[in-house]
């Protein structure tokens, strides 16, 4: 098993978050997050100067089997893609085990 981490735009998540149905990735949890990115210039909107040192993202963290992992990983990568500075990252781990709570499954039973 698997745990694949997120962090992509705010305005990619409807995106994502189909591209996730569509290859049965059909439970993740995620979160509203603040980071702080390379880029340092100020942008100015209507006369007001904003910040682009911290950045809204959209994080995300989803459990798959090994066979999951590289579909997981290329539909995150299509659906998230914009080509601009910014787009987000990819982080994928080794999970040990997994419980669910209300039959006591584990391993690979505990997430499907």
């Amino acid at each position: 098993m698997k745990k694949i981490e997120a962090i992509i735009r705010k305005s990619r998540f409807d995106a994502v978050k189909k591209a996730l149905h569509q290859i049965e990735v059909n439970f993740f949890s995620y979160w509203d997050v603040t980071g702080v990115g390379n880029e340092k210039q100020a942008h100015v909107y209507r006369g007001i100067t904003y910040s682009t040192a911290d950045i809204q993202r959209r994080y995300l963290t989803i459990v798959v089997t090994d066979t999951f992992v590289e579909r997981t990983v290329e539909a995150l990568l299509e659906s998230a893609y914009t080509g601009e500075v910014g787009d987000g990252k990819i982080f994928v781990s080794d999970v040990i085990n997994s419980y669910r709570i209300r039959t006591k499954e584990n391993g690979e039973k505990g997430i499907n």
